[in-house]
This record gives structure tokens, C-alpha cells and sequence, in this order.
């Protein structure tokens, strides 16, 4: 058979065309891909498969010096609706869904959700904000329990953006001390013990890889998060509260400008309490800087304490040198220097005790000017010996710089001297004055301030920051030991009474400086700064503290306004501390029935069992179940007896404390609001009404 040679290369011919064409189209298309279509193919991929996806850790908690919750990060939500997955259904349940949302939201009605969802559907929003506040975990949860919102966001389409807030428990205790994070704690913190602590808060970032594994999308991880540490402060939440109230009720009384009052441990310089608060345009006073640590003000006369030491260190004086100080006026250098009673006619001739007793401007004065005109570098040499022109290099940012100027300063005149022995012409911060009176109390010790002592991670320790010795003695014992005589009889005998106590010794000075204004310091201005320092009790010092208040009005008076703050801490402090051996007030021979409140009988029965006191009961008591109800006594034993809660029904929490109340009545959706302390005399919806949730009520303890 013959073969056709011209139909074979035809043939040969288009299939040859063929293979070019097609190697062709698989060339373009591989540039169309390569090219035009790159990005598209990535978000393929990255549907499938996503690399490097940072996880972001949890923030560590700062707790107080006794483990109390005073900053954590918790979640809130922000919620929305994707109309274009879940529209349809929703609307079908659209009555269900606004009443639940309104049950959860009792701030908008159901009419309003029925309104804001259907208009998000008319729209076709693919993300319509369903509530236009953030929310909390627990409301979250009850969203997510609502028709359509329980599905799947691929299903229903409501889904959410997470936010990790930070939240103080105790609210503006201390608030400028512990600081502040971004609204969204992820993105780190602002200032005070957040700040400074952030590397250890902040915890590590991990890393994970979203790949689609058998239809399903996975997380898998690379690098596991680390979350942060936990800040374990000096402050005590107790002794916070304490200064907070005492300072708080005289700023009010007085109406300052403003006013701190920080509490130190003596031998350890821990911070147990630091209060800064500012008058507001309405009135009202907050914390708003750390005046604590960075307001820099001439001390007035409480530094006339350190110019007295530097006199009896250097042998220039003794407690019984005696100085006339006159009608109380005196002219040093051309420039009339004043006593506070000068127009009582003064004080006359009076020792160093007495002068620092009444502080007495001109004694001071006087004294440090004829000791030390003619080298007055050798007293401020003094001052730097006693560490008092150092930087503390605070655990916490932004403290301000002491300034004590050489005698060689352009600004140094002949007046210099006698103003700087009486607290002008210098400029310290608070926390540094106190930091001076707790090495007095401290046997001559200067130990730093201290906010935080350790990071803790799963119960161990990852860092500690042990006591910091700044000057391991800041004079001799000899005037140390006179200089605390002194400082008792400021508060026994001197101007400094009303910080004193009936139940133990203080010691301390007083301070009132005017406050410069632009010019100087004007004849007729109110503006001034009263202080009180000192420490207690004075014959074994446990804490020092600092109280300074700025008024604009009124006449200053560092022992009636900063001083009488000083008392009511110490004396409020001293009782907190208070431990008595109430084995000596027993009748071992009795049983002792102890009053019970009402409240949870589980937890009761557990306490009254371990302290062996007779109970009976009328209920069984299952585990994992809470039991309420009350307690009667009887003389030999307590009697408990079980009460039912109505469902529906707000219950009474009458005798009940403050934490079973809390417990009970937020568990059944109601929002609480505390006033006093003790038992629930009375809440302000009555027990039996009709229960609705997101409601307020108000308890009131005795």
C-alpha cells in the first residue's frame, strides 16, 4: 500500500502547530500568573497556609506586698454581624435575638435592637456593629449563647474583635505609682511600675502557622507565647487606703491644690502606701502625676533638720548652743530674715533645741551664717555628705533632680546661705525628703525607696530586687543620737503637736515654705507648702512618712494641716499593726460561740469545723453545690439553717457579708454597688421583686 507522504506531513504539521500553541498558552499563562495574578494566588495561599503568625502573650498581673490584684489584663469584646453570611436567619429570629440582646444590654430595648439589626441587613454590612460599647467576657459568653450567634462565623456571621484591657481592681489607689497601659495592653505602657517593669510584664511573643489539614483549618504552633511575669509590689492595699482617706479629707477641708503623703518601712525603704492627688476644675481631687517623685519644691522647714546636723557634725554647735533671736526680725546681709511670731515679739534667747522645737527661722539662720560665712562650701559639703543632692534612681521613671548649688554658682549671693539653711534656694522632691528622716530613723542608714521587690512566675521567683544602701551612715552616732532627741520634742513640746498620738511617740519636723511665683516670692500671695515629716514610734521606728500640701489660700500651717494628715496615718497604721494574744481574753473553761453571718453554709461549716466550735444542721451538705442560708446561736452551739432561692426572684442578702452577697447576686445577673463595711443592713430592691438582669443594687453595710 503506498504511503500518502503529503497527508503525513500535514498531519505532522498540525500536531507539531498544536504542541507550540498549547506550549505556549502554558507560557503565557505561567507570566499571567507569575505577574498579573501574584497577589490573588498569595491570598489562595494564605487561606491554605500562613506563616509566621506572631501569638501575642498575656500580661503579667501587678499584685500588692500581701498578693492582692491591684492590675491585670482582662478581655473585652467588640461585637459585629456579617449580614451576607447570616442576614437571612437572623431575621427569622430577629424578636429572639433583640430580646436576648436587651436581657444581656438592659441599656437598649428591644425596639432599638430590632431597628439597628434590621437596618445593618438593609445595608448588607459585612461588618455591622451589633453593640456599641465594648463588652466583657461574661457578656460575650451570653451573646454567643443567642440564636443565629451561637453558629459558626462561617454560618451565622457574628463574630468579634478581642481588646486586652487593663483593669485596677482598687481603682485610683496608687494609680499614678502602678501606671498605665495603652488602651490596648498589647501595645505596652505609659508610665510608673508598668512602665518600668514592662519587659517582665509584657512576656514573649510566639509564633504559629495556620495550614488546612484534612478540610479544617489549624493552628500549629511554632514557637509557644510566653506570658509575663507577675510584679509583686511594696505597696500595702490597707495602709494605701488609710493615707488616701487621711490626706483626701483635709485637700476637702482646706481646699488645696494638692497634696501627697508617702509611707515608708523604715528598715527596708519599702513604699507601703504613696498617694498623689490634685485638685480638678470641678473640684473634685484625682490622681493625675506622681507628685510625689517629681515635683520639685523648696522643702521650707523641714530641711532645717539636715542644716542643724551638718552644724553638730561638724562640732559648730550643740544641742544647748543659744542663740538671741530678738523681737523675732532680723537683717542678714541687707535682707530681713522673720520668725513665725515675730509679731508676738519673738523668742528671745533660745537653745538649738528649742529653735528647731518652734523652728525658728532666725536660730537656724543665724547659727549656719556665723558658722560657716567664711567657707560656705564646707556646709553645703555637708549636705552632699548626707546624700541629700543625690538622684535616687527610683524603680519607677520620672523623679525629679534634688538641687543643692555650689558656692562657686553665679546665683550663690551672701543671702544664699542663711535662705538654704532654712529650705530656699534649694529644691527637693518629697520622696526625698522622706528618704533623709528614714535614715534618721534607720540608725544612719540611707536606704533607697523601694516599689517592687520581686517577679514571680508560676509560684518562683524569676528576679528579686533586694534593699539598696545609698549611704551606709549619713553622720556619727553621736549626733544622730542628738538629733532624734530633737526631733521627739518637735512633736512632745514643739509646733508639731497635732501630729502626734496619746498611744505612742512620734518624731518629726514641720514645714511651711512660700511658693515662689513668677518674680518671686510676692508679699501678700497664699500660695505656700506645708509638710510634715517624720517617723514612728520614736523609740523603735517602723515607718517614716512624708505628708505635703500646696494651698492657695488660708493661712499655712505645716503641724495643723500636714501634721494632723501625719497623726491620723500613724495612729491608723499603728492599730493596723497592732497583734494582741487573745489567749489571754479567753475563758479556756467556756465554749466560745462566735457570731456567724448569713451566707454560704459550705464555706461556714468548713471554718466553724476546723476551729472546733458545735454546729448542727438541717441540710445535707453536697459537694461542688452551694448551700445558703443562716446561722442562729444558741449557747453551745451554732444552728444552721438552709433558705431557697426563688429563681426569678431577687434574693434577700440581709446579714450576709460584703463577698457572699457579691457572689450571690452577680450570679444571678445584677449589678452591685457596696457602701460601708460589715454585715448587709440594707439593699435597695426589695427581696421577693421580680429579677432583671443588668440591674443595679445597692447594698449598704454596718
Amino acid at each position: 500500500m503506498a504511503v500518502n507522504k503529503k497527508n503525513i506531513m500535514t498531519r505532522y504539521f498540525f500536531v507539531v502547530l498544536l504542541l507550540s500553541l498549547v506550549g505556549i498558552a502554558i507560557v503565557v499563562k505561567a507570566g499571567v500568573i507569575m505577574f498579573a495574578e501574584q497577589q490573588y494566588w498569595k491570598d489562595v495561599a494564605d487561606r491554605f497556609v500562613r506563616e509566621g503568625v506572631p501569638v501575642k502573650p498575656n500580661r503579667g498581673n501587678v499584685l500588692s506586698a500581701d498578693g492582692k490584684l491591684m492590675a491585670s489584663s482582662l478581655p473585652e469584646y467588640r461585637i459585629y454581624m456579617d449580614f451576607k453570611v447570616g442576614g437571612k436567619l437572623l431575621m427569622e429570629n430577629l424578636t429572639k435575638v433583640s430580646k436576648g440582646l436587651h436581657q444581656i444590654f438592659p441599656d437598649r430595648s428591644v425596639t432599638w435592637f430590632k431597628a439597628h439589626l434590621e437596618k445593618g441587613y438593609k445595608r448588607g454590612s459585612r461588618n455591622y456593629l451589633i453593640y456599641p460599647k465594648r463588652i466583657s467576657y461574661i457578656q460575650y459568653k451570653e451573646v454567643k449563647q443567642l440564636p443565629v450567634f451561637k453558629l459558626n462565623k462561617f454560618k451565622g456571621g457574628f463574630h468579634e474583635l478581642a481588646y486586652n484591657q487593663r483593669k485596677k481592681p482598687f481603682g485610683s489607689l496608687a494609680e499614678r505609682t502602678l501606671g498605665d497601659v495603652y488602651a490596648d495592653a498589647a501595645q505596652g505602657a505609659k508610665n510608673g511600675i508598668e512602665l518600668a517593669f514592662d519587659t517582665l510584664l509584657k512576656g514573649k511573643e510566639g509564633i504559629t502557622h495556620r495550614q488546612k489539614v484534612m478540610n479544617k483549618y489549624l493552628n500549629i504552633v511554632d514557637k509557644p507565647a510566653v506570658d509575663g511575669c507577675d510584679i509583686i509590689t511594696t505597696i500595702d492595699v490597707d495602709m494605701q487606703d488609710i493615707c488616701e482617706k487621711a490626706l483626701m479629707d483635709k485637700l476637702k477641708e482646706i481646699e488645696a491644690v494638692w497634696g501627697v503623703a508617702v509611707l515608708m518601712d523604715v528598715q527596708t525603704g519599702d513604699v507601703k502606701a504613696i498617694v498623689n492627688l490634685s485638685r480638678c476644675a470641678d473640684g473634685n481631687y484625682r490622681e493625675r502625676q506622681n507628685l510625689a517623685i517629681n515635683a520639685l519644691m523648696e522643702p521650707g522647714s523641714t530641711f532645717k533638720t539636715a542644716s542643724i546636723m551638718v552644724a553638730l557634725e561638724d562640732g559648730k554647735i550643740t544641742p544647748h548652743t543659744t542663740v538671741d533671736t530678738g523681737n523675732g526680725i532680723m537683717k542678714m546681709h541687707g535682707s530681713l530674715m522673720r520668725d513665725h511670731n515675730w509679731h508676738r515679739g519673738g523668742y528671745g534667747v533660745i537653745d538649738v533645741t528649742r529653735i528647731v522645737e518652734v523652728s525658728s527661722n532666725i536660730g537656724v539662720s543665724y547659727l549656719i551664717d556665723q558658722n560657716y560665712k567664711d567657707d560656705p562650701q564646707k556646709f553645703i559639703d555637708g549636705l552632699k555628705r548626707m546624700s541629700l543632692d543625690q538622684p535616687l534612681h527610683l524603680q519607677i521613671p520620672g523623679e525629679g533632680k534634688p538641687y543643692i548649688k555650689n558656692a562657686d554658682d553665679p546665683t550663690f549671693w551672701k543671702t544664699s546661705l542663711p535662705w538654704m539653711s532654712i529650705g530656699y534656694e534649694v529644691q527637693l522632691p518629697p520622696i526625698n525628703v522622706l528618704t533623709f528622716y528614714n535614715a534618721i530613723a534607720n540608725n544612719g542608714t540611707m536606704v533607697k525607696p523601694r516599689f517592687v521587690t520581686k517577679a514571680v512566675k508560676d509560684d518562683k521567683t524569676v528576679e528579686e530586687f533586694p534593699v539598696e544602701i545609698i549611704n551606709p551612715k549619713i553622720c556619727s552616732e553621736k549626733t544622730l543620737e542628738e538629733m532624734r532627741t530633737i526631733l521627739q520634742r518637735v512633736v512632745s513640746h514643739g509646733l508639731a503637736k497635732p501630729a502626734g498620738s496619746k498611744q505612742f511617740n512620734v518624731s518629726g519636723k514641720t514645714g511651711t515654705a512660700q511658693v515662689a511665683q513668677v518674680g518671686g516670692y510676692k508679699t501678700g500671695k497664699r500660695n505656700h507648702l506645708v509638710s510634715f515629716c517624720g517617723y514612728f514610734p520614736s523609740e523603735a521606728p517602723k515607718y517614716s512618712c512624708i505628708v505635703s500640701i500646696q494651698i492657695d489660700r488660708g493661712i499655712p500651717s505645716g503641724g495643723g494641716m500636714a501634721g494632723s494628715v501625719f497623726g491620723k496615718i500613724a495612729e491608723r497604721v499603728y492599730a493596723k499593726d497592732l497583734r494582741l494574744d487573745l489567749a489571754n481574753a479567753i475563758d479556756s473553761t467556756s465554749n466560745v460561740i462566735p457570731s456567724v453571718k448569713t451566707g454560704n453554709l459550705n464555706e461556714t461549716l468548713f471554718v466553724l469545723d476546723e476551729l472546733n466550735i458545735p454546729t448542727r444542721q438541717d441540710f445535707n451538705n453536697p459537694k461542688g453545690k452551694d448551700v445558703w442560708g443562716q446561722a442562729d446561736h444558741t449557747p453551745d452551739a451554732i444552728v444552721l439553717q438552709k433558705q431557697e432561692f426563688t429563681a426569678n426572684l431577687v434574693p434577700s442578702v440581709i446579714g450576709m457579708g460584703a463577698k457572699d452577697a457579691v457572689y450571690l447576686l452577680e450570679s444571678k445577673g445584677l449589678k452591685v454597688r457596696l457602701s460601708g463595711v460589715g454585715k448587709v443592713r440594707r439593699q435597695s430592691i426589695t427581696p421577693g421583686s421580680r429579677l432583671v438582669k443588668g440591674q443595679t443594687i445597692g447594698l449598704q453595710l454596718r
